[in-house]
């Protein structure tokens, strides 16, 4: 444990010193809020029709999933490829910490800093709950769901930085890793074995985010974000043990 707060309290201190770090914040900030903004001026249009604007905000837009495959890279692309390029892994590797330790406090690095740029969102609820009553339910299991689509993310990324020493191979292959995973349910129509679509339909992420803005919290989703995590960042370990000294 010593060895994991070690590792998370100096990857906090080197995302909250970062400037690309806060280039990240600003640019995932702006574009929430053009969102938000968006969505509230569509659903002022009487001929709109009904709709909720949080519940569109929360994984309803194309671009709330082009904000994840854009700020997963940036997030973890340093994170082990830095230390391998610098040098300082291996200086890192004598301390008396194991490679889980360290994989997992750079995890629950980015993670942390993930959930801060999700933070100031909350304001959008307090402007919606300004003018009309908010069921809270909804807006619970959409941050959730947030949360548990961001961790699956950023292990993705993990075993990126851990497989190459430049930063930029990392985010590109991040990005090349998060695409299937994003477009897992868009197949779902195009097979006809039920088994597949059964499959396909519950690693589908734009369904699980449509029933966490319902307010519907699926354990199995929730089994499905903690499971592949973890194995993401298993991965990440073994990558790192076999790499470390190359």
């Amino acid at each position: 444990m010593n060895g994991i707060r070690a590792t998370l309290g100096r990857e906090l201190r080197a995302y909250f010193l970062s400037p690309l770090a806060y280039i990240v914040a600003a640019l995932l900030l702006t574009v929430n809020g053009l969102i938000f903004g968006i969505i509230i001026s569509f659903l002022s249009d009487p001929q709109a029709g009904i709709g909720a604007p949080l519940e569109f905000f929360f994984g309803q837009t194309i671009f709330f999933w082009l904000i994840l495959l854009a700020a997963t890279p940036l997030l973890t692309m340093r994170l082990l490829s830095e230390e391998r390029n610098s040098g300082t892994i291996e200086t890192l590797m004598t301390a008396p910490v194991t490679e889980g330790q360290v994989v997992l406090g750079k995890f629950l690095a980015s993670f942390v800093f993930y959930a801060f740029l999700w933070a100031p969102t909350l304001s959008y609820v307090g402007i919606v709950a300004w003018y009309h009553e908010v069921d809270w339910g909804p807006v619970a299991s959409g941050y959730l769901g947030i949360l548990g689509i961001g961790a699956l993310f950023l292990s993705i990324g993990m075993l990126a930085t851990a497989l190459t020493r430049s930063q930029l191979v990392a985010a590109v292959l991040t990005f090349a890793l998060l695409i299937p995973v994003w477009t897992f349910g868009l197949f779902e129509s195009l097979v006809t074995s039920e088994t597949a679509k059964t499959l396909l339909g519950y690693l589908d992420l734009w369904q699980h985010m449509d029933e966490f803005s319902k307010g519907i919290v699926d354990t199995r989703h929730l089994v499905y974000y903690v499971s592949a995590t973890a194995f993401f960042l298993f991965l990440s370990t073994r990558a790192l043990a076999a790499r470390k000294w190359r």
